[in-house]
């Protein structure tokens, strides 16, 4: 049995690599860019102005003028616009371009038009008010969005802006979600007083689904010779395997045997933690990498949010997971000598500290606790007492 960082350390050096595929830009939210953007010309592309008002050449005002003749009117979206000379203004209006011999902007709230003329009311003004220079945000060809950035709204802003319809971005393959046993019945079943409903399945692939992965659903009987066929066929047909169940010692747990026999190299089975301590993961020929998690609800739904996400974060180029911390709100007390992923209510006070509260279930089993908690805190293994106000990390899945 090996210890969390040891399997997460197994994993992380057993990532993938992923294709590529182009998207539409607004399809794109949410998948991880795989191409650099740069910027296709100057940003703002112009002096751009930043007030409705007037623009001046501030060398008469600062002569002591402060009536202009208004010479014209300069609107966003039209082409440039002249001022025909010193002593004269132009109105103009947020986002339009500076007037030529033009270098300042006065808002209209500092500034009185009659009759043609505008009229400056103040005499604090600095020279270049109210203009945000050509380049400043940055200049052509400066990288905006590098390659591996998750993509939210503010990189699909950025792309639109560079003029990119299309984007590059990891082609992830679609993986392969299997469930065990002759107890479970599918979720529009009646089960049997010995039976119950598939939960992992759903849980699994819709956990995974928020992180752009798409998963077909197989169930396996408790037959040896069926899980090898069928283990057979699927690990040669999906890049990505996750299983729940019958990875124990029980004698229908024909996973681990199946996945020897198709030469699947097992680099770990047995973790020191709880829930998950069965969890097996290895490596295909074929590099197909098999997450075989144990069944109970929790158990699945913790290792995959602490493992499987980890694997998929680096393989897409983002990097290691760093998590929050959170103060225990409470004591706590763990006999057993693991890692411990305690459920608990996530709560956020108003001086920003984070408590995490104990949310007590009966076991991996049950799941139904899920529902009251938000997160997974990790607490260490080698203690048995967790003192109130003591910092772990966590793992928040609402």
């Amino acid at each position: 049995m090996i210890s969390v960082k040891e399997a997460l350390g197994i994993i992380l050096e057993n990532t993938s690599s992923f294709a590529t595929k182009k998207v539409k830009l607004e399809d794109s939210v949410g998948m991880v860019l795989m191409e650099d953007l740069y910027a296709d010309r100057d940003f703002p592309p112009f002096d751009r102005v930043t007030m409705d008002g007037i623009a001046i050449d501030y060398t008469n005002y600062a002569k002591g003028e402060r009536s202009f003749n208004i010479a014209g009117i300069g609107a966003a979206g039209a082409p440039q616009i002249t001022n025909p000379s010193p002593g004269s203004c132009v109105e103009i209006m947020t986002g339009a371009m500076l007037p030529k011999q033009t270098d300042t902007v006065v808002r209209y709230e500092d500034v009185n038009v009659k009759d043609g003329v505008a009229t400056i009311t103040i005499d604090n003004l600095n020279q270049g008010k109210n203009i945000h220079r050509q380049g400043e945000d940055c200049q052509k060809g400066a990288l905006l969005v590098p390659k591996y950035t998750s993509i939210s709204p503010a990189e699909i802003g950025v792309a639109a802006t560079i003029g990119k319809s299309e984007l590059q971005v990891a082609a992830i393959p679609k993986a392969a979600i299997i469930t065990t046993g002759d107890e479970l019945v599918e979720v529009t079943g009646n089960p049997l007083p010995h039976q119950i409903r598939k939960s992992n399945a759903y849980q699994i692939k819709t956990t995974i689904r928020k992180w752009g992965v798409d998963a077909d659903l197989v169930h396996l009987p408790d037959d040896k010779e069926a899980t090898y066929i069928s283990l057979e066929n699927i690990i040669r047909n999906y890049p990505i395997v996750l299983m729940t169940g019958g990875v124990s010692k029980g004698k229908f747990d024909y996973v681990p045997g199946a996945l020897e026999r198709l030469k699947v190299k097992k680099l770990f089975h047995r973790v020191a933690q709880r829930p998950g301590k069965p969890f097996w993961f290895g490596v295909a020929d074929n590099g197909t990498k098999v997450f075989a998690f144990p069944g109970n609800p929790v158990s699945t739904f913790m290792s995959v949010n602490r493992y499987f996400y980890a694997w998929l974060h680096k393989s897409l180029g983002l990097g290691s997971v760093t998590y929050p911390f959170a103060r225990l709100a409470e004591d706590y007390f763990f006999k057993p000598d693991l890692t411990y992923y305690l459920q608990v209510k996530i709560d956020y006070s108003a001086d920003g500290i984070i408590w995490a509260t104990p949310i007590t279930g009966n076991g991996s089993g049950d799941l139904s606790n899920l529902v009251n908690a938000d997160a997974f805190l990790e607490l260490p293994k080698g203690r048995t007492l967790f003192k109130k106000g003591e910092v772990f990390p966590f793992i928040l899945y609402r």
